[in-house]
């Protein structure tokens, strides 16, 4: 690596510190030719769910495919209505209208840039209830509304008490997407112990990530389990006898001896990035005191594991520019919120519809973070966010 060069994450160095046990895993699974399921899929799925605090986890092949079984697993059927965030990266939303679902969105709150208890609350509060069903109908779609997806956005737990306590109110499931918070904590609880089910991401990139795509859903529900392990895997109980057409999204058996290996070193890591995260707060305060920038903001009840760490100002496109020719990679997570793109032009939001989400990701700018970022090069980041600072613009 560059040493003039802060990349925004390090995947090589990790690996290369792991390469003895990563390339073991690859030549024990080729001498045994276990490549889908069996003992590594069944002990990643063991070591997890007790990481994670539950019952049961099942591992599939995305995030995606995650959020997609959660829903439809715990009840979710073509014809209801899933409440979210446009705050999020688009699989959410993709889970959601492959489950066959309508979606739903509230706003965010503007500290955490999760899921707004208060906006959820009055949006449902507001909804028509359905005479038959005793549900919110949903403003926009009119279809009922049967599950909240809280998003764990950066390596932050959703408001959860809260969420769920207004889910309740109204019969409502909670599915949490939980793709970004892999160890994080709110109170006592894991991210992915909350609601009925949690969608798990092992992209690469993740705290806890695969060598490939991979993921994986907890839940305490054995009902939920049964059901996710028959349609990861074509909606067979047993080869060859179909209980449910189903998908293949079943979880590679490498993968899972890959994620067995990091999932020992997970905590360190977080550790380390919640070390950065502070170093990041005690570099950036006086720019923060000024008014300047806005710092990640992390409630009390909260133990984020800073999968992003996440610093919002109005100059955020000339602030980044000045980082990038300075030699800091930085990245936008999200820029353009969901209820705006392209794809979903048809469902009638129009700007203004998310007041606090759209202010929110014309401001975001997210610093280079990853376990082994030293302090002199987070010492260059903040001097570099004060060098743009001292040529007088506006942040």
């Amino acid at each position: 690596m560059n040493e003039q060069h802060i990349p925004f994450l390090d995947l090589v160095s990790p690996h290369r510190e792991l390469e003895e046990q990563l390339v073991a895993a690859s030549r024990a699974a080729i001498r045994s030719a276990h490549f889908i399921g069996g003992p590594e899929v069944e002990g990643f799925e063991r070591e997890f769910a007790e990481y994670c605090g539950t019952k049961f986890c099942i591992g599939v092949a995305s995030g995606t495919d995650a959020v997609r079984f959660a829903l439809m697993a715990a009840g979710v059927k073509p014809g209801d209505a899933v409440v979210t965030v446009a705050n999020t990266f688009i699989a959410t939303v993709e889970g959601i209208s492959q489950a066959g679902a309508a979606t739903e969105f509230v706003d965010i709150d503007e500290r955490t840039c999760n899921m707004s208890a208060s906006s959820l609350g009055k949006y449902l509060a507001a909804c028509e209830i359905d005479g038959k069903t005793g549900r919110p109908l949903g403003r926009r779609t009119g279809k009922p509304i049967t599950a909240v997806v809280p998003v764990h956005l950066y390596g932050q737990v959703a408001d959860m008490p809260a969420i769920q306590e207004i889910a309740d109110r109204y019969g409502l499931l909670v599915i949490e997407d939980a793709c970004q918070a892999h160890g994080a904590r709110y109170g006592e609880g894991r991210a992915g112990s909350f609601g009925k089910a949690a969608a798990f991401s092992f992209y690469p990139g993740k705290n806890l990530g695969a060598c490939g795509e991979a993921g994986a859903v907890t839940t305490n529900d054995e009902a939920v389990a049964k059901y996710i392990r028959m349609i990861r895997d074509h909606g067979q109980s047993k080869k060859y006898y179909h209980q449910l057409e189903g998908y293949n999204g079943r979880l590679d058996a490498l993968q899972a001896a890959f994620l067995r290996i990091k999932l020992r070193y997970l905590d360190t890591w977080t550790t380390q990035r919640r070390a950065a995260a502070e170093r990041y707060n005690a570099l950036l305060a006086p720019l923060s005191e000024a008014g300047a920038i806005a710092l990640p903001h992390e409630p009390s009840p909260s133990n984020a594991v800073y999968h992003l760490y996440v610093i919002r100002t109005p100059e955020r496109d000339a602030l980044a520019a000045s980082l990038n020719a300075a030699g800091v990679s930085t990245g936008f997570h999200y820029p353009f919120p969901l209820h705006l793109q392209e794809c979903y032009r048809d469902w009638g939001y129009k700007p203004g519809s998310l007041p606090v989400t759209e202010r929110v990701a014309s401001e975001i700018v997210s610093l280079p973070m990853f376990p082994g970022l030293t302090f002199e090069q987070q010492e260059r980041v903040a001097t570099a966010i004060e060098a743009f600072a001292r040529t007088g613009a506006r942040i």
